[in-house]
């Protein structure tokens, strides 16, 4: 049995960046190779495209979590790691994506479209494309960025252009399955329809969709019988039209009430008062159904409502039906405006825009500092190897992340945060620190790497140094 269902939570995971590699070149008479450590791939990314082809969200449902692959770590030589596969997931057409606290993030629309729920990790640099002109021969790469996670809510909105609402059982499923080639499950007692049926109508030039939503009843809106859960297919919906079952065998029901009641249900639901309203009397092919619809049309018409007698045994008054719905569904998609070809936006940086914010956490008595770069440098950061924090140091140094701590008070000593608070790197503060290990000297610095000093100019500072330690052996004696 096929099971519909058109609301899931999803946790999606992009893949990891691989990490870079640090690795020297060696080969046979050649002990200075130099670096050749190949950075790692990305990781792969989460994407939702709509595709026809998909009508209900049950494979989310069975399967909520998703995760894309993670990129290759680099290797030696030169290579590159591979880049993680991106994980496309099929979504129905009418999908609105939402996160935890209701917020939408995408409504998706039309084939094809999509949307990156969540972004793959970029991959660390190896210690090839880290080298420069100061620092020749790095010993430390990059780490890889990890991957976005996400909790997000799929929410499926048919996309119809007329909604059939009404008491269960009043014919809405009958109506449908004559005007178009839809097949939805036919049976006489209530709530026979389980899921929105959605057909094609064809009348004249204009092709339009139909849906069939599933039964209300009073206290739809707040939750009761099926309708809150299908309600939310209506709302896409261009007109709206009442089927009103004037066969009905309930003595304490009747068509006018019926419709009191559904309208009742919409407002309370809202953001349908827009749309255009057609009541059916249907059923007239019964006797007494003929006789309650000359009843009650005069009274529906002094309300302004555009009423249609039909019978989808009899198919009596379909065709009249049929092209009113399309001269309605044609006026409302010349009222919309036309969209708009996809404009490129550029918003430059602002001249004052550092790229992070330093604030002073008085909960934790730590100066926190936020910001994509300085959170981002510190996930690729390798904490195990002085040199790689040095450079950190550097890039931070660089950023303006030192200057902007003075300004905000911090002195020596005092705890800096790097990141959320859930997730930050804490360390104590310094602003004269070495950069990485001792070796380096100053920030940047690495004095593996500087060039040799001529003969003349170690002679020199050697005889300098003598002379220095001849002078102070005249002042202060032997030691």
């Amino acid at each position: 049995m096929t099971t519909f269902v058109d609301r899931v939570e999803l946790h999606v995971a992009a893949g990891n960046g691989g990490h870079g590699c640090a690795s020297v070149h060696r080969e046979k008479f050649k002990p200075l190779g130099g670096p050749d450590g190949g950075n790692g791939g990305r990781g792969g990314d989460v994407t939702l495209v709509v595709d026809q082809s998909v009508t209900t969200l049950l494979d989310y449902h069975h399967s909520p979590h998703r995760k894309a692959t993670n990129g290759q770590p680099g290797a030696g030589d030169n290579r590159s790691g591979k880049d993680g596969q991106d994980l496309i997931l099929p979504v129905p057409d009418g999908t609105v994506v939402l996160d935890k606290q209701g917020n939408v993030l995408a409504d998706l629309v039309g084939e094809g479209t999509t949307y990156v729920a969540g972004q793959g990790g970029r991959g660390g640099l190896g210690n090839a494309a880290l080298a420069s002109a100061r620092r020749k021969a790095p010993g430390f790469a990059l780490l890889g960025v990890p991957g976005e996670a996400a909790d997000i809510v799929l929410e499926l909105k048919t996309v119809a252009d007329v909604a059939l609402v009404g008491y269960p059982s009043a014919g809405k499923s009958s109506l449908i399955s004559v005007l178009s080639a839809a097949k939805p499950k036919i049976a006489d007692y209530p709530f026979t329809t389980l899921v929105p049926n959605l057909g094609v109508v064809t009348a004249g030039s204009t092709v339009y969709t139909i849906a069939d939503v599933p039964g209300l009843i009073p206290g739809a809106s707040q939750g009761k019988g099926l309708g809150l859960e299908f309600l939310r297919h209506v709302e896409r919906c261009s007109v709206l039209v009442h089927v009103l079952d004037t066969a009905t065998l309930e003595s304490d029901r009747d068509p006018v009430s019926d419709l009191d009641i559904i309208e009742e249900e919409l407002k309370q639901y809202g953001g349908l008062d827009d749309r255009p309203r057609i009541v059916v009397l249907n059923k007239i092919d019964i006797p007494d159904g003929q006789d309650l619809a000359d009843m009650i049309r005069p009274e529906l018409e002094e309300r302004g409502y555009q009423v249609f007698e039909a019978s989808a045994v009899a198919r009596t008054g379909l065709k009249e039906l049929s092209f009113a719905l399309a001269g309605i569904v044609a006026e409302a998609r010349a009222a919309k405006p036309k969209e708009e070809a996809t404009r490129i936006v550029i918003r430059p940086k602002a001249v004052d825009d550092t790229g992070f914010t330093v604030t002073f956490d008085e909960a934790n008595e730590v100066y926190r500092v936020r910001g994509e770069k300085p959170e981002r440098w510190i996930r690729q950061t390798d904490f195990n190897n002085d040199e790689a924090v040095g450079y950190l140091a550097d890039r931070l140094n660089r950023l303006g992340v030192e200057d902007a701590l003075m300004k905000a008070g911090a002195r020596s000593g005092d705890g800096v945060a790097i990141g959320p608070e859930e997730n930050a790197v804490v360390f104590d503060w310094e602003p004269t620190m070495m950069a990485g290990a001792e070796m380096l000297g100053r920030r940047g610095e690495d004095h593996r790497l500087e060039a040799p000093r001529p003969a003349a100019q170690r002679r020199r500072d050697r005889d300098a140094e003598r002379d220095e330690a001849e002078q102070e052996f005249k002042e202060f004696g032997p030691f």
